[in-house]
């Protein structure tokens, strides 16, 4: 009897499922790779292409003294197709990894397509295929029939889940210029984002009226856990008087030209698309009604007449007690021939869900060959770390987790002086990379044949 040729099903194109797709391919494994959209769409997602981004700066930091830099140079290394990408449709944004959404997605969504190896299946999917080997990459949102078969198949039944938001989009030409000015923070990049500075009396102004805003009525958010890092700018300015400008709207390392000074608080709007006609609100997550989102930050000066593309939403981000059941290979321990790979695994980001698709393709393709190449993730680089922190049992209390220096092995060494952080996170990171080596021999032994 002749042997079938090895095949791994994935359900998901967003980032993970894009990313685990392409290495199995690149390994000689077919894909079934299932995408629920145009068929259906969640209510974070709008585009009919693959791997779709909410806002042009999620990739975030680039430096590689960053964990988040580190963990995107390490992809660059492994040959990561959303890495690829990124680099290849990435626009001005300071100190950080921004791109245009629509050249980043149809990138991907081109490479996936055309490979023949890869066959997309549009459609939802409510049950994990009992048979075979699947990775699930059905991100945050997953819901209604297949989320019920998760928690049945992996055994948890806390169904545990976070509140996530993301920020408003303003047209650049409605941008009062006469008032905003472009600069970039401490002078890194530039003149890459356009700020709207406020004064003292504006400032508490603009609080009053936030703390006081007709907020969208959420399903169970005031019972629910809100994840620090985007956090609704009304929660926020709940938490004191000048909560938000230690935050999004800190003034320090800009200089007003009007003024001649720094400003008392500064919303800074970032470029959302390579010609420069759309602007994100840094930082301004919202759960406000969408008249209050007009209304309250029409009060920022620069933004009175602003025109939005998108208004801010939030929504409910679900995520599995990963510890209790997933290994490294981010597989279940009790089923190994089931993998889960992006934010439903408990990592928090873009890239973050990418380096969980990467090892989850790889581990999944190995399976899928019948082979062991016996490489385990490595605590000293960041993708490493990451695996580890998502499968560690010992974790009593699991929370989503972007990636951090805190979760790589420490390094040896003394590290003072105003240097020492910086210098102390780029031995970590030379570090990473040696170490790194290994696991692209891996990758490449996988993906000679």
């Amino acid at each position: 009897m002749m042997k079938s040729d090895p095949v791994v099903t994935i359900i998901g194109a967003g980032l993970a499922g894009s990313e685990a797709a392409y290495i199995c391919a690149r390994a000689g494994v077919s894909v079934k790779l299932y995408e629920m959209k145009p068929v259906k769409y969640s209510p974070a997602h709008h585009s009919e292409k693959f791997a779709e981004l909410v806002c042009s700066n999620s990739l975030r930091a680039a430096a590689r003294e960053n964990a988040i830099g580190l963990l995107k140079e390490e992809l660059r290394h492994l040959g990561s197709l959303i890495m690829e990408s990124a680099d290849k449709s990435s626009i001005p944004a300071g100190g950080a990894l921004a791109v245009d959404r629509e050249e980043f997605s149809g990138y991907i969504t081109e490479k996936i397509r055309n490979n023949p190896l890869i066959e997309v299946i549009p459609g939802e999917v409510t049950k994990i295929p009992e048979e075979g080997i699947v990775i699930v990459a059905t991100g945050p949102l997953t819901e209604g029939e297949l989320f019920e078969d998760i928690l049945k198949v992996t055994g948890d039944t806390s169904g545990l889940h976070f509140f996530d938001s993301a920020a408003p989009i303003v047209t650049g030409d409605s941008i009062d210029m006469t008032k905003a000015f472009r600069a970039s923070r401490y002078g890194k990049g530039g003149d890459d984002y356009i700020n709207c500075p406020m004064n003292k009396e504006e400032y508490l102004a603009f609080r009053e009226a936030l703390v006081n805003a007709e907020r969208a009525e959420v399903k169970n958010f005031d019972r629910e856990i809100v994840f620090e890092g985007c956090m609704p700018i009304e929660v926020m300015a709940q938490r004191g008087v000048d909560t938000m400008r230690f935050g999004p709207l800190k003034g320090v390392g800009l200089t007003d030209p009007k003024t001649g000074r720094e400003p008392y608080a500064n919303l800074q709007l970032r470029q959302d698309d390579r010609a420069k006609t759309m602007y994100n609100l840094v930082g301004f997550q919202t759960r406000l009604k969408w008249p209050e989102q007009k209304r309250v930050f029409g009060m920022i000066p620069g933004l009175e007449n602003a025109e939005y593309t998108r208004y801010g939403v939030m929504h409910r981000n679900t995520f599995l007690n990963s510890p209790l059941y997933l290994s490294s290979h981010y597989s279940l321990r009790a089923k190994p021939d089931i993998f889960f790979a992006g934010q439903i695994t408990g990592v928090e980001g873009y890239i973050e869900s990418t380096a969980s698709g990467f090892l989850a393709g790889f581990y999944a393709a190995q399976r899928a060959l019948g082979i062991d190449l016996s490489y385990e993730p490595d605590p000293c680089t960041v993708i490493g770390s990451m695996a580890l922190y998502v499968s560690d049992p010992h974790i009593k209390k699991f929370q989503p987790m972007n990636a951090n220096f805190g979760i790589v092995s420490p390094i040896e060494g003394r590290f003072k002086g105003k240097t020492g952080k910086k210098d102390k996170n780029n031995a970590i990171a030379d570090r990473a990379l040696e170490h790194l080596q290994l696991f692209e021999a891996s990758v490449k032994r996988l993906t000679a044949g």
